[in-house]
């Protein structure tokens, strides 16, 4: 019982990183502008008076206040809220239950607090206006729960034996291409929450050019508000343009390194399902960032390569617990 609660949870906490993904794509963040209520009544429906009111100060559904988007808003609010009851019963049960599953309950303690902390990211990119480096924390926090609930989960299973040697070998490779692919899902969380998606609207170059005029310090100022520099003047077009670019190089970066790493583990018997696996994801992801530029960001394609920054991250968590596990039984 405690291996399908941990499983579900698995498969629920990909559902609420891809509605989050989809909230904010949608431009539904602030759709209810205070936390954790909608105008302060327990859903939309209760709120319809206010969000009417709303909606006609900012002159119309076109802005980010509108029924539709309040309910998204609160959607996410809810399942979230789910997803943190799972959590905490998985913890409970890790330690009630820790002599018969003979394991430490400390990583199921440590998703209860960093589910905690999402909360509380939650309500932050709520009352401070979607500051940036808020959400992109919001971001991959849901992408930590996600990877350290698939490590939990692959801890019920018993995988297929991996040779010491060649765990020994690859460890450290898989190590940093998991380090590789986390860098560049924070690029594009930044990319996201700076909405620079098409700050470049030609690929492979930008603006026609390899290197666009870029504006580096102020894209990459950590506390600002959004679309403002940390000096409350506007964010320049070059700065939005050093975003895009910087992701779009860490993309580069990624395919050539994971993918050859991806190439590597297919030439192991052992590993050369791994290696397929990882290497259709790391195609699929870069496929569907350039159709992103070259389709103008359509909502579904942006979903999706959210949700396979996701994919793409918990098979590389997969990889190296499979070396981990590899080690483990040769000592």
């Amino acid at each position: 019982m405690f291996r399908k609660l941990v499983w579900f949870a698995l498969i629920y906490t990909f559902v609420v990183v891809v509605v989050g993904a989809y909230v904010r794509l949608a431009d539904a963040g602030l759709g209810c502008p205070d936390w954790p209520g909608c105008y302060g009544e327990l859903t939309p429906h209760h709120a319809q008076d206010d969000i009417a009111r709303a909606v006609a100060e900012q002159g119309g559904t076109h802005g980010p206040v509108s029924l539709g988007k309040a309910w998204k808003e609160m959607f996410h609010r809810y399942i979230a809220g789910g997803l943190g009851l799972l959590i905490l019963a998985i913890t409970v049960t890790a330690w009630l239950k820790r002599r018969e599953l003979q394991q430490s309950p400390l990583l199921a303690t440590g998703l209860l607090l960093l589910v905690m902390l999402q909360a509380a990211l939650g309500m932050w990119t709520v009352t401070l206006l979607l500051k940036p480096v808020i959400v992109t924390l919001h971001l991959l926090g849901g992408l930590a729960t996600l990877a350290l609930l698939m490590w939990l989960a692959l801890r019920q299973q018993t995988l297929p034996a991996i040779a010491s040697t060649t765990a020994s070998g690859l460890r450290p490779w898989a190590i940093l291409a998991l380090l590789v692919v986390i860098a560049q899902i924070a690029l594009g969380g930044w990319v996201s929450t700076n909405y620079a998606a098409l700050a470049c609207i030609d690929f492979p170059t930008c603006h026609n050019a390899w290197m666009p005029q870029m504006d580096f310090r102020h894209g990459f100022q950590l506390v600002r508000e959004l679309g403002m520099t940390a000096a409350g003047a506007h964010l320049s077009y070059d700065a939005i343009t050093a975003i895009h670019w910087t992701h779009r190089v860490g993309a580069l970066v990624t395919l050539l390194y994971v993918g050859g790493f991806a190439l590597i583990l297919t030439r192991s018997p052992e590993m050369r399902s791994y290696g397929v696996v990882l290497l259709i994801a790391l195609l699929a992801q870069v496929a569907l960032g350039i159709a992103n530029v070259l389709g103008g960001l359509p909502l579904p394609v942006a979903a999706a390569h959210n949700a396979g920054a996701a994919i793409l991250l918990v098979t590389m968590v997969v990889i190296n617990f499979a070396f981990h596990r590899g080690l483990r039984s040769r000592n």
